[in-house]
């Protein structure tokens, strides 16, 4: 669930939903830099879109990641809203703030690591 109540973007880019986000979750485009990726993997979150959160994990990686649990910790947040501190070819620093399900403000601060694999950017890890 998402505070958000009007057609912009979940990820906080200003733009329209249709036009950000909403074209990379339902496979119409591909992230072109590792901001949008990081961006639209919040807007995954947001809208429980846990399957496009595990392809656009590096499949080096996606074996440490658990379906479920990825739905459970999207369906008992409500997401409130993403601040990018600072992005660079293959790094972005940001802030995922949510309600967690007892209520709790809590801001989920990372930097994390992309990589362009076959023409395709993949969310390595983060720190």
């Amino acid at each position: 669930m998402s505070l958000k109540s009007d057609n912009l973007c979940h990820c906080g880019s200003q733009k329209s939903f249709e036009t950000c986000c909403e074209p990379f979750l339902s496979g119409i485009s591909l992230p072109a830099t590792a901001e949008e990726l990081m961006r639209s993997r919040y807007s995954a979150y947001v809208t429980r879109n846990v399957s496009y959160i595990l392809e656009t994990t590096s499949p080096e990686f996606r074996k440490y990641y658990n379906p479920k649990s990825i739905m459970e910790w999207a369906v008992n947040s409500t997401w409130i809203s993403l601040e990018i501190l600072s992005s660079s070819e293959n790094r972005v620093k940001f802030v995922a703030s949510y309600l967690d399900e007892n209520g709790s403000l809590m801001r989920h601060t990372e930097n994390s690591r992309f990589e362009k694999i076959a023409g395709r950017w993949y969310f390595m890890d983060g720190k």
